[in-house]
């Protein structure tokens, strides 16, 4: 894949504890994050419940529509963690044993430990590819273009060094960030005219409250840092025009 390829993801978190907001999802900052850095813009991201048709269903169209898919959450040992069959059925693949996986576990815990419901961590679709866990032994895997890996947000951060060498993107996405001492509707039709002279940039208005006042931060994305420079001086001449305050956060 060359580096002028639009390169795109679709991440999918799956699990009931996220939608009951009893857990906060902090994975898709992550991934998105680390994806941007390499090159693959995120498309969508969606969060599906523990519920099998509903996993198979949704990665079925976010497999097609993307260059690849990022699951999240289903893949420890208990009765509720059926991602891993899901995407077997969904790719129609055997579920089973993983015989390297096997090996990896056996080895990590203790003579005795590696007991029937940690024994599940290893039954993956047939021929999966492992992403190994430097964290804690479990290791997630991946069937073509979709990856799967677990809801901890910091075993899955500790696991994303790994998949490295098997994502390809494209130029990475860089930003710029502009905070400015306004309301969003002071500023919209400028931004609007600025955003429709420079196509080749994504122009994002984001308002934040600190220190007991308003602002807007405008974010500048692109994959090339001229047009991002040339940008942002536009907006720096329209502010400095209305004099508006520039704010340090």
């Amino acid at each position: 894949m060359s580096k002028k390829t639009k390169v795109n993801a679709a991440i999918l978190i799956i699990g009931n504890e996220i939608l009951s907001g009893r857990t906060q999802d902090t994975n898709t900052s992550t991934l998105a994050t680390w994806l941007n850095s390499i090159g693959v813009k995120v498309n969508e991201v969606r969060v599906i419940p523990d519920v099998e048709k509903t996993i198979i269903d949704t990665l079925n169209i976010l497999r097609k529509e993307n260059n690849y898919v990022f699951t999240t959450g289903g893949i420890g040992p208990t009765h509720d963690d059926i991602t891993a069959e899901s995407v077997a059925k969904a790719f129609s693949l055997k579920y089973e044993v993983h015989k390297e996986g096997y090996k990896i576990l056996e080895a990590y815990y203790k003579p005795g430990e590696f007991n029937e419901g940690r024994q599940k961590m290893i039954w993956m679709p047939e021929n999966a590819e492992l992403i190994l866990n430097p964290t804690s032994g479990a290791p997630g895997f991946s069937v073509e273009n979709v990856f799967c890996l677990p809801g901890v947000p910091s075993i899955l951060k500790s696991m994303l060094g790994g998949l490295k060498n098997k994502i390809v993107g494209g130029e990475p996405i860089l930003s710029h960030s502009i905070s400015l001492r306004t309301v969003e509707s002071e500023i919209a039709t400028a931004i609007t005219e600025i955003q429709n002279r420079n196509t080749n940039v994504e122009i994002g208005s984001y308002p934040f409250f600190h220190a007991g006042k308003l602002g807007v931060s405008i974010v500048l994305r692109s994959e090339d840092q001229s047009k991002i420079d040339e940008c942002n001086s536009q907006i720096l001449k329209y502010i400095n025009e209305k004099k508006i305050e520039v704010v340090d956060r």
